[in-house]
Parts: C-alpha cells; sequence; structure tokens
C-alpha cells in the first residue's frame, strides 16, 4: 500500500484555503469598516481564489466517486492548473499592493503579510498537485489507460510482423 500523496496535498491545500479566506476577510472588513474606502481588489481576489479553492477541491473530491479513475484525472486537471495560476496572480498581486503602500502597520498588515505568505505557500501546493496529475495522465497515456470513453478514440493496433 503507497502513501496516499496527493490526498495529504488536498488536505493542506484545503487548510491553506481556509487561512487565506479567513485572512482576507479580516482585511476586507478592515478596509470595509475602519476606511472611507472599500476593500482592495487585490484582497477581494484572494478571496475568490479561496473559494474557488473550495469549490475544485470539493469537485475533485466528489466527482471521481461517480465517474471512472482514468475520466478523474482529466478532471483534476484543469482545477489544478487554475488554482495554480489564482494562487499565484492573488499572493503576487497583493505583495506588489503592499510594497506600494506609504505605510504598514497594525494588525491588518500583519494578516495581510500573512494573507500573501499563505497564497504563496497555496501556490506551491497547488503547482505541485498539477505536476502529480500530470505525470499520471502521462503515464495513463503511455500504458494506454487514458483514452476518454465516448470520445471515439481507438488504440493503435500493432502491425503483424512479417514471417
Amino acid at each position: 500500500m503507497s502513501f496516499p500523496l496527493m490526498l495529504v496535498i488536498r488536505v493542506i491545500q484545503a487548510v491553506c484555503a481556509l487561512v487565506v479566506l479567513a485572512l482576507s476577510g479580516s482585511v476586507a472588513k478592515w478596509y470595509n469598516t475602519a476606511t472611507a474606502f472599500s476593500s482592495p481588489p487585490q484582497i477581494n481576489f484572494l478571496l475568490f481564489g479561496a473559494i474557488w479553492s473550495f469549490f475544485s477541491l470539493s469537485c475533485i473530491e466528489v466527482l471521481p466517486r461517480f465517474l471512472t479513475r482514468s475520466k478523474s484525472t482529466y478532471i483534476a486537471a484543469p482545477f489544478d492548473l487554475t488554482n495554480t495560476l489564482f494562487s499565484f496572480a492573488g499572493f503576487v498581486a497583493l505583495a506588489v499592493f503592499l510594497q506600494g503602500l506609504l505605510f504598514c502597520r497594525g494588525a491588518v498588515c500583519h494578516a495581510a503579510r500573512a494573507d500573501v505568505a499563505f497564497g504563496a505557500f497555496s501556490f506551491a501546493l497547488w503547482t505541485a498537485s498539477a505536476v502529480m496529475t500530470a505525470l499520471e495522465i502521462v503515464r495513463a497515456k503511455r500504458t494506454g489507460g487514458g483514452l476518454p470513453a465516448g470520445t471515439g478514440a481507438v488504440p493503435a493496433m500493432k502491425k503483424k510482423e512479417a514471417v
């Protein structure tokens, strides 16, 4: 029995998404209540990214219960890639935003900086799962088990050797 590395990564991704959701929510709440401005789009994008991560994780874990293994890999790949892009864009945008502030101090600043750190860690986790999913797809294609049903794809037949 092998070690379920992907399951461990998925659990850590969920915890990271929860932390990013909480930190982004607290920073957005501070902006909406303590200032005359609404929360910056960088914070809102990280909030969206965390919610998208929960949606993706639920699809990645629930849909394979109804589909075959080869199809579940094809379902996980786009979710892994979009989450990789969203987490990268989110933490970089917030880091650039924080760098451009004239001052940043207090609990809300620490929460925003922690949000960047957890966003970067989330990016690393989604990148790792995207690479592992891509490797699984390549492995399935090599063994011939990766053909999706209903596409009309037929495996190549071997040529008969001359006797």
